[in-house]
């Protein structure tokens, strides 16, 4: 495993343990000999580890559309930085250059491209490791509505024990560097009930 997609807030949010972690993930990125592919913006969380993995001798590449980038919020000291077109662009290319995804703390922003990446997965369009840093039990709620979604019977357990958490980078690295989905026929019942 090379590198690994974070994606997480562009604020810091409300408490002091979501920069420890955003620090302590970048820590560990450089300490596994892996690069940071990320959103490519200098604010919040994402400027955060993308600081952290440079000031530790790390590779942080970022990818920004070109609205984001006119509004000067990009990262303008990163290994490199691949300017897009749009949304769909960046979430592409970000997906491409990486070989596992991670999501922090963040809002919307954030869940949308988790579950894209999610999504991805479970469909068999990649294999690559999708996890949550539940930092100190930020995606409990999340998690909650996932094992509902199974109970009422519109996702297969299967699909859930897919989505890799770990609380601490650390044990998040390493979760990623052993675990690689299984791929899953989600139509495997449909069509044998046929």
């Amino acid at each position: 495993m090379k590198s690994v997609c974070v994606y997480c807030g562009s604020t810091t949010g409300a408490r002091a343990v979501y920069t420890e972690a955003a620090k302590a993930l970048g820590r560990a990125i450089v300490a596994a000999d892996m690069s940071l592919v990320y959103g490519g913006g200098r604010a919040g969380l994402m400027g955060l580890i993308a600081d952290e993995v440079l000031a530790n001798g790390g590779r942080a590449v970022g990818v920004i559309p070109e609205l984001l980038l006119g509004k000067e919020v990009g990262h303008t000291n990163l290994t490199e930085l691949h300017v897009v077109p749009d949304m769909h662009e960046r979430k592409r290319k970000m997906a491409d250059m990486s070989d596992a995804f991670v999501a922090m703390p963040g809002g919307i922003g954030t869940f949308e491209e988790l579950f894209e990446t999610y999504t991805w997965a479970k469909l068999g369009y990649h294999r690559k490791p999708v996890a949550l840093l539940n930092v100190d039990g930020y995606y409990e709620p999340l998690l909650a509505m996932l094992r509902h979604t199974v109970d009422e019977g519109f996702m297969r357990r299967v699909f859930l024990d897919m989505l890799q958490v770990a609380a601490e980078p650390v044990m998040m690295i390493e979760t990623l560097k052993r675990n690689a989905p299984a791929l899953h026929d989600q139509w495997a019942e449909r069509r044998n009930a046929v």
